[in-house]
């Protein structure tokens, strides 16, 4: 039996294919179209997740929409009712969208896939979110807990998986919603909603949380863990443009502008910002404030998620937490749920966001509709398209790029140990490329942890980011208590796919100084031989030649592209880079020998 679940019309846009309940891929269009969180139909991942069991869309049982269109467009339209004429925009430009497009996905999956009507069905959004982490996760029962922006009317649900039933219990509704909330100093940050809510958590650091209180005026949490947002401070329910209003600037002060170089006293100012302005101490305390706003949004989005696990195991009496929704991804909150509520052990899988959502409504259909068995977990997440090495071999010979091919893995791994030990930046390209936005050891970039400068050399040279961003460490899975604290780190899921951020051991942080963040923490990756023999064998290799199992690890892409996925997306992004070296497969291209 063959179930394709999809996801679109928001952003993210990814499918899920199934065989008899089990995985057989799963991709992000973005990772075909080159659009960073692509929303449109995904007609790209489709044809992957087709092409790769080798079958049609005739051949599928079952199309499952990770939501229910209809219902979206009854809260939509009730929004707008209640606040126009202010909504008069979101009005024009939702009924744009979803006439032409989102109300009619039975037909568009009927003419794409050549199906009929009665094989599609519509799951619900957090229905979708919350199958997406407890039917492939390795628990028999468990407690749930979904987080996000918004789906259909929902925001946040709690409930409890047994076997393949799933029971949501209790729900938050819009415009109540921490995913929104986090968005709106996302925006008053400077950064991209949907985008750049990494880049406020990795800001925090940076700050104090000295403007907790205000933040607290904006959201109240009450004693079962559910939450209100005081809307007098918001616009994102009536406005295509703005997510806060006025008053929301009486109380923060002005938003920080788009294009203002982020740089404090503790980050330094890059080379690659430019000359050193004359009013570097101005600018320098103006940031430490939007700083110290990311660091208050931070903590209370941690206390707010905390709240809701407590509340969450005071229901249930559960020991087990799966975690789905986009605000899943926030690995400083996941660490803090585990370590600060009775839960003991966490999982999240790596598409948390929308784009898991394909993965969740196919699992929901098998599993929970059709009453299957579950006979699928995921514990790792390379299903994406691969390239073999005649592939690579025709790529590079075809655009005469001089390179050097090894018949034998251990060869290729002593000359990547050797160019990362003498400071080389490595684009290192295998495998399946990754399900989620992390990068996890098939499309990364990789440095040496143990030198000091290489932080600033790969953000300078390689990533053109903000000098504030942190790099992760991939670690061989059995050494990471050595240097992370994070007891019996083999077993917590959440480790393989960088959800959780863990102090790096007081002893460790002189070893790793590329990838200790500013405050002693790191958002590792636990890497295991069965799941990614080529990439543990390069680490434990490393560790062996330098005594530190662990590589740096950051995504191969530039900024504000999506992560590479061919071979000529991974040479194009080393050649407009200062990368040294591109491992394809058995293949390694110097930058020197291209000169």
């Amino acid at each position: 039996m063959y179930i394709l679940g999809i996801s679109c019309y928001y952003h993210d846009a990814a499918a899920a294919l199934l065989k008899d309940g089990v995985l057989v891929a799963a991709s992000e269009e973005e990772r075909f179209t080159r659009k960073k969180h692509d929303y449109d139909f995904p007609r790209n991942a489709i044809k992957f997740c087709l092409e790769t069991a080798g079958i049609t869309g005739q051949d599928l049982d079952h199309v499952v929409f990770f939501e229910k269109p209809f219902r979206k467009l009854d809260r939509i339209l009730a929004t707008v009712l209640q606040t126009y004429p202010q909504s008069w925009k979101v009005f024009r430009e939702s009924m744009i969208s979803w006439i032409l497009d989102k109300l009619w996905v039975a037909s568009t999956l009927e003419a794409e896939l050549g199906i009929k009507k009665d094989k599609v069905l519509f799951s619900e959004h957090h229905l979708s979110h919350a199958a997406s982490a407890y039917l492939c996760s390795p628990f028999d029962e468990s407690a749930i807990l979904t987080v996000d922006g918004v789906g259909e009317w929902v925001t946040g649900t709690y409930g409890v998986g047994k076997g393949n039933d799933i029971k949501l219990h209790k729900q938050i509704e819009f415009p109540h919603s921490i995913g929104l909330l986090y968005s709106a100093f996302t925006a008053f940050l400077g950064f991209e909603v949907n985008e750049g809510e990494y880049k406020v958590m990795g800001m925090a650091p940076y700050g104090v949380p000295r403007y907790v209180d205000k933040v607290w005026k904006l959201v109240t949490q009450n004693r079962d863990g559910s939450f209100s947002l005081d809307m007098d401070y918001f616009s994102f329910h009536h406005s295509t443009e703005k997510t806060f209003n006025n008053k929301f600037v009486q109380l923060f002060g002005e938003p920080r502008p788009t294009k203002l170089n982020f740089f404090t006293e503790g980050t330094g100012f890059p080379p690659y910002f430019g000359d050193k302005p004359s009013n570097y101490k101005e600018l320098c305390k103006l940031n430490q404030h939007y700083a110290d706003i990311a660091a208050s949004i931070q903590r209370v989005t941690e206390e707010l998620l905390i709240g809701m696990a407590n509340a969450v195991h005071r229901e249930t009496g559960m020991k087990r937490l799966c975690i789905a929704g986009g605000v899943a991804l926030n690995s400083v909150a996941n660490t803090r749920i585990l370590n600060e509520t009775p839960f003991e052990e966490l999982y999240v899988q790596p598409a948390a966001g929308d784009g898991g959502g394909a993965l969740g409504a196919a699992l929901w259909a098998y599993n929970t509709l059709l009453g299957k068995p579950r006979n699928f977990r995921m514990d790792h997440a390379y299903w994406g398209q691969a390239y073999c090495n005649g592939e690579v071999s025709s790529f590079v010979k075809d655009n005469n790029i001089r390179h050097q091919h090894f018949d034998h893995e251990d060869q290729l791994l002593d000359q990547v140990v050797q160019r990362l030990q003498s400071g080389k930046v490595i684009g290192w390209f295998q495998g399946r490329f990754e399900w989620g936005p992390r990068a996890l050891g098939n499309r990364s970039i990789i440095a040496d942890p143990t030198n000091p400068a290489m932080k600033d050399i790969v953000n300078t040279k390689i990533k053109f980011r903000e000098p504030y961003r942190p790099f992760a460490p991939s670690v061989v899975a059995e050494c990471a208590e050595a240097y992370f604290d994070l007891p019996d780190a083999v077993h917590h899921y959440p480790a393989r796919y960088m959800l959780y951020v863990v102090p790096v051991k007081e002893s460790k942080k002189q070893v790793l100084p590329a990838i200790t963040h500013v405050d002693g923490t790191g958002r590792l990756q636990t890497v295991f031989e069965e799941q990614s023999p080529r990439y543990y064998n390069l680490i434990k290799r490393f560790g062996q030649a330098t005594g530190t199992p662990i590589v740096l690890n950051t995504s191969f892409n530039l900024r504000g592209e999506p992560i590479v996925s061919t071979p000529a997306n991974a040479f194009s992004t080393f050649s407009r880079s200062e990368m040294d070296s591109l491992v394809l497969e058995n293949y390694i291209i110097d930058k020197s020998s291209l000169v």
